[in-house]
Order: C-alpha cells, then structure tokens, then sequence
C-alpha cells in the first residue's frame, strides 16, 4: 500500500471571480467645433503624446470670420491714429487761444473711443484664433489610439465621439464582490490575476473597497496592476483570485478520502498486535480542495501514516504492506485552495 506521512503546509483561503481590467488614463476625443472631417489622421494601435493632431475639420468659414474682423481692426486702428492727430492739434489750438475746452475735451474722447475699439477687436480676433485652433483636433493625453469610427467627410458635432486614446500603462482591475462576502473584504487583501493556464501572472492588493452596494448587490473593489501590462487591454476580462487567508494546515489526497453516508473516512496504517502495520478506518471533516488534496480539519494528527491509494481494496484491520509514496503526497508548500 502507498502510504504517506501527514505533514502540514501554508495553504490559501481564496475565492474566484470575473474582474474588468481599466485604464486609469482612458480619454474620449470628441471635438469642440461643428464641421466636416477633413482628414484624419489617427490610426488605431498606434501610440501618441501631448498634441498630436487627430483629426482636422473644415475650417474656411471660421478662416473667414479671423479675417474679417483683422480687416476691421485695420479700420479701427486707422480710426484711433486719425483721433490721436486730431487730439494733438486740437490741444495746440486751445494753448494759442484758438480752440475752446470742449473740443479738446471730445477730441480726447474721441481717442478713448477708437482705442476701445481696437482693444475689442483685438479681444475678439484671440478669441476666434483660439476657436481656429480647435478644427485640429488633438490629443490630450499619451496612449494608444483606440478605434476610429468616423470617415472622412462624415459631419461631426461637439458630441461625436471620433476615438479614444487610452494609457495601457496605468491600469487597474475592478472586482465585484458579492455582498454575501462584504464582511471578508478589506483593503490591502492579496489579489491574484490568472493567466489562460490558470497560472498567476500578477500579484496585487487591494486600494479600494467600495462603502456602498451598486445595483447588481456587489460591492466594488479595486487594485493597481503594478507589474507588467503589456498582456493586458482595457476592458478586458480576467480571472482574479482573491486570497481571504493563509495558514498551515493538513492535507490529505483526494484518493485516500472516501464517504460514506455523508461521512468522509480514510485508512490509517498503524502498529498491529503481532507485529507489522495494519489499516484503521478513521472518520475525517475535511474542508476545501487544494490540488489534488483535501484541508484536514480534525480526525489526524502530524505524523500519522495515512494510506493514499488503493482504499477500495481494504477494509478495517487489514495487513498492510508499505511502499514509497508516490506524487500524491502532501508536503509542506503554498497551495492554491478553491471550493468544493
């Protein structure tokens, strides 16, 4: 009989759930103006800075209205350079006695006049410029440019959305935890993010519990993946662990565990009367699987020979014959746990 000796190991107490990998930096590009997509110049995939032009909107009439009002503030300027001459002669006259007090008064008026007027142009034609400036439209932030569901010559308003732009570099991964398990959620707590085979590819914690139940009864939780994001996309599903405890505790494999009328049995190996090993039956409470084994809840001790395979073929008080115990042996180690 394949016989192992009872030895204890860090095991986890852990749950599995679906979280959402998020881009702390997302950015949504909709422009500020109205108008017809002149070219586009984003492509999706590719990684942008501060500033880089996106997209270019028509912008003749707004061309236009820049132009217009600089050719009235040539107007007006010439307005206020006449008014000044005016005001230096009229203050000539009125030193030699040849003009009265009021007309050098309207004069200077006159000036303060045109010069407020070329001051609201002036204020005018930075405004419209700064409107110009927004028919290119460009990004805010570094990232990658998401997908771009406009073409070229589409008509875009301040609502349309022309792509996103999204920083892989700062991501976190939310978690809804059922409000069941609100009393084990806590911040700090170990966070695993899995791989396609089911091997963990990050370790985290937890930075945020939420203090509030959203619709769906979960309470939110999130944690910053801190290590290497290539392999992961904003929006993204993944499989995440979330590790309530660790302790050292017992394990015996799954084969030698048998039940019978709800009650979970294994054999033992122990010192007959005449000599040699004998097979006992013990009653066990087991806990989660981990592995290939169960946690031990009480029924063993450390150091009891417990007979890992072939319990089909014994029964109570049985000769048994020791061999070396084969992969199934538990032995001291961090184990994964999961619900039965």
């Amino acid at each position: 009989m394949e016989i192992v000796v009872l030895t204890s190991a860090i095991t986890e107490d852990a749950s599995e759930f679906v979280g959402t990998v998020k881009s702390r930096r997302t950015t949504t590009v909709q422009p500020q103006v109205e108008g017809f997509l002149t070219a586009i110049l984003a492509n999706s995939g590719s990684r942008v800075t501060p500033g880089t032009v996106l997209f270019e909107i028509d912008s003749t009439s707004q061309q236009a209205a820049v132009a217009s009002l600089e050719s009235t503030r040539a107007a007006r300027e010439a307005d206020a350079a006449y008014a000044q001459q005016q005001a230096t002669r009229t203050t000539a006259l009125f030193e030699v006695g040849a003009a009265s007090q009021q007309e050098v008064d309207q004069a200077a008026t006159a000036v303060k006049t045109t010069e407020a007027q070329v001051q609201a142009l002036d204020e005018q034609i930075r405004q419209q410029k700064n409107e110009l400036a927004y028919y290119r439209v460009t990004a805010s932030t570094s990232g990658i440019v998401g997908d771009v569901p406009v073409r070229l010559g589409d008509r875009v308003t301040r609502s349309t959305q022309l792509t996103t732009v999204d920083d892989n570099r700062r991501l976190e991964v939310y978690v809804h935890v059922p409000v069941q398990e609100a009393a084990r959620l806590r911040q700090g707590l170990a966070v695993q993010l899995m791989g396609p085979q089911g091997d963990v590819v990050a370790n985290e914690r937890l930075y945020f519990v939420a203090t509030s139940v959203d619709d769906t009864q979960t309470l939110l939780a999130k944690a910053t993946i801190t290590g290497d994001t290539s392999q992961f996309r904003a929006d993204q599903f993944v499989p995440v662990r979330l590790v309530w405890s660790e302790a050292e505790r017992l394990l015996v494999p799954l084969a030698s565990v048998s039940r019978i009328g709800g009650q979970f049995f294994v054999f033992v190996a122990e010192p007959g009367e005449g000599g040699g090993l004998v097979a006992h039956m013990r009653p066990v409470n087991v806990g989660a699987i981990v592995g290939n084994n169960y946690i031990l809840l009480d029924g063993l001790a450390p150091g009891d020979q417990l007979i890992a395979a072939g319990i089909q073929k014994i029964g109570d008080g049985a000769p048994v014959v020791p061999v070396p115990a084969g992969a199934g042996q538990p032995g001291p180690g961090r184990q994964g746990g999961e619900g039965r």
